[in-house]
């Protein structure tokens, strides 16, 4: 008979995926486990030091090049459909890491797959673009040592995808992605031009490539790996990696944070008394009534608040610790632990928007630049 356990997880880029079992994945998705390798890293990243980012697809390339100060590249995105939330700010500062360890960073406006995934009209996204740019610059990306563009503007990724068409049969696809319209296989193949671009002779490749994803998203470097593997002789590619992180919970408790919940994610643009409205009437892993909570503890594990801490909002590593094991021991209530996040989201909110005004034109003149 089979049980929960047995049940096969689904990785869905274009879709809903819900993480029962990180361990799980090792062994069903091939992706490898980050920690053995985090004492190699000569500078970690909170997101990897905290195990937030608790896998990888071959990383040993992009660490030799790290630790040896050769070149290597970071490439990313995102989909523009709407405000900067706690998933992209996440991706972007992984990219800002990686660029402030070296990496010539590639960042880009996935406008192809808005509109085949979400039917949004370029015209539109590209208004989008604009802000989520300014976002990225306020967050510390240098544009002096990045390059920023739109997917249905970049020609290199558009010839690309071209040439990767003739490698990838539906079955492929289909036992990748499901069936699927046309349009989200397009989407996917100008995905993988994405990744490998950073690696032509454009840009003085081939290079090692990280690609900081969801896990959600790993198929499309299972599939961008087939295919690097698969042009090989002509392009000389290495590989792309990746590092694989977490998704984080919606405040309402459930296992992703989802636009259809207004309840369950905030957008770094929301008013910060909306903001802290939502984190108040946030989903805990508390006990009912005080008197338990003192008495048994709480469950940090299945706490959206406490992920707030964990994933963004807390520098500290010593800081977390202690908030995991007042908790667990019941020193830190619910209420007071909100309080402290409140603090801590609304005054970097606040700051990050009074910088994103500074970088509007900037960020529109960047997306102008390579068009």
């Amino acid at each position: 008979m089979s049980t929960a356990n047995d049940k096969k997880t689904v990785l869905d880029p274009f879709g809903t995926t819900v993480i029962e079992d990180y361990d799980k994945l090792y062994a069903e998705f091939g992706i490898q486990p980050f920690k053995p390798l985090l004492n190699q890293v000569p500078n970690p990243s909170m997101y990897m030091r905290r195990n937030v980012i608790f896998g990888h697809r071959d990383f040993e390339p992009v660490l030799n090049a790290m630790k040896n100060h050769e070149e290597f590249a970071v490439m990313s995105g995102i989909k523009p459909t709407g405000e900067f939330h706690l998933g992209t700010l996440m991706t972007a500062r992984e990219v800002i890491y990686f660029q402030n360890q070296g990496a010539k960073a590639f960042y880009c406006i996935a406008d192809v797959e808005a509109y085949e995934d979400n039917k949004i009209p370029f015209e539109k996204s590209e208004k989008y673009a604009a802000g989520n740019i300014a976002d990225l610059l306020a967050l510390g990306f240098n544009p002096k040592e990045g390059y920023i563009y739109q997917q249905s503007k970049e020609q290199r990724v558009k010839d690309l995808a071209i040439i990767f068409g003739r490698a990838a049969t539906l079955a492929t696809m289909k036992a990748i992605y499901g069936e699927r319209h046309i349009g989200l296989y397009l989407a996917a193949l100008i995905q993988a031009g994405d990744i490998l671009m950073p690696q032509l002779k454009d840009f003085d490749g081939p290079k090692p490539t990280v690609v900081p994803v969801g896990v959600d998203q790993d198929p499309h470097l299972r599939f961008t790996r087939d295919l690097a593997a698969r042009f090989r002789r002509k392009y000389s590619f290495v590989l792309p990696s990746s590092t694989v992180h977490k998704i984080m919970k919606g405040l309402d408790g459930s296992p992703k944070m989802s636009k259809r919940n207004q309840m369950s994610y905030f957008t770094l643009h929301e008013k910060p008394e909306t903001i802290a409205r939502k984190i108040s009437n946030a989903f805990t892993g508390g006990k009912p009534t005080v008197k338990e909570q003192r008495e048994s503890g709480g469950i940090p594990e299945i706490c959206p608040v406490y992920e707030l801490d964990m994933y963004q909002f807390e520098e500290d590593d010593k800081e977390i610790i202690n908030v995991y094991g007042d908790c667990k021991t019941g020193k830190l209530l619910c209420g007071e632990h909100k309080q402290r996040a409140i603090e801590n989201v609304v005054n970097f909110v606040k700051e990050h928007q009074q910088k994103r005004k500074k970088y509007v034109d900037k960020a529109k003149e960047l997306l102008q630049a390579n068009s």
